[in-house]
């Protein structure tokens, strides 16, 4: 799980996109180069960073330590190389501490994707992806906290979609593809579809980069909180892709927090490496973690 490629895009606001590359290169000992109004930071390694302008994000910065209307130098997105956990994830935390020193911060408006590696995935994991962010949408939606004002770019997994996917069972991405994209009059091909905004994205296989995204992360430069939506994202792909059969079948549960454990400890999150994002994920969560729970069959 820990050595599947994954990337992340952080929304951000607070400083300029020309700060935060500055502050990226500096920490990976790159060199930052100006696209236009975007800019890429090139690690020594060859691999490359990008900053660019996002349009949802509500850009704000900092007066005399209050919050204020900013101009869209100030919309950040950091769009990462592909990364390995066991290699990078210290890196990237630090990256993250440093940009929040230098004054950057997040709000409402911004979230964090995380891509997954496409070419890993087969018809029966894709749908069995679908599954599991379905049958626990609700337990998700509480414990990550998802903001009201971002629902609409990472709405809950359609009801309707999971059934028709599991009613004719493609055994082909084309048959997928064919499902995902039925009921939309956009074009398949255009990068802002329609169909790219819910929690599980596969538009970003289908016509993207070829990647599986989720995007049911509020924006944060909180290590902690970025580490542990990782974990949880790979964890998830795991799950989807060494799984035979993933239910759609939502449990019953008595105790959400303890439910939450059970489900984490069955998907990986077993050891200290986990102990902070075992943490995070029950935080918000009612009941006991020692509570028995009521799962449907």
């Amino acid at each position: 799980m820990l050595r599947r490629n994954f990337g992340i895009e952080i929304e951000l606001t607070g400083i300029t996109r020309e700060k935060t590359a500055r502050t990226i290169a500096t920490h990976l000992e790159g060199i930052m180069q100006k696209q236009g109004r975007n800019y890429k930071v090139v690690e020594p390694s060859g691999r490359i960073w990008e900053v660019v302008y996002d349009g949802s994000i509500k850009c704000q910065r900092k007066i005399n330590g209050q919050k204020a209307s900013a101009g869209s130098e100030y919309s950040v997105e950091i769009v990462s190389p592909i990364l390995t956990y066991e290699r990078d994830i210290k890196s990237l935390q630090e990256m993250v501490r440093k940009i929040r020193k230098a004054g950057g911060f997040t709000n409402k408006t911004t979230g964090i994707h995380i891509h997954l590696n496409g070419e890993e995935h087969t018809p029966r994991s894709l749908r069995n992806f679908l599954n599991i962010i379905y049958s626990r949408n609700d337990l998700l939606y509480t414990s990550l906290e998802i903001e009201i004002e971002r629902m609409r770019y990472c709405k809950k997994m359609d009801k309707s979609l999971v059934q028709k996917m599991n009613k004719k069972k493609p055994t082909t991405f084309k048959g997928i593809e064919d499902i995902w994209y039925e009921g939309y009059y956009q074009s398949r091909d255009r990068h802002y579809h329609d169909s790219r905004y819910h929690f599980l994205n596969l538009h970003s296989f289908f016509n993207g980069v070829g990647t599986v995204e989720l995007r049911g992360f509020n924006g944060t430069l909180h290590a902690g909180k970025i580490r542990t939506y990782i974990l949880l994202s790979l964890a998830m792909n795991e799950q989807a892709l060494t799984q035979k059969f993933a239910s759609s079948k939502k449990p019953q549960f008595e105790n959400p927090k303890f439910a939450m454990r059970t489900w984490l400890n069955r998907i990986g999150f077993i050891g200290e490496e986990f102990k902070n994002p075992r943490e995070h994920l029950c935080k918000h969560l009612e009941g006991s973690a020692a509570w028995r729970f009521r799962e449907s069959a």
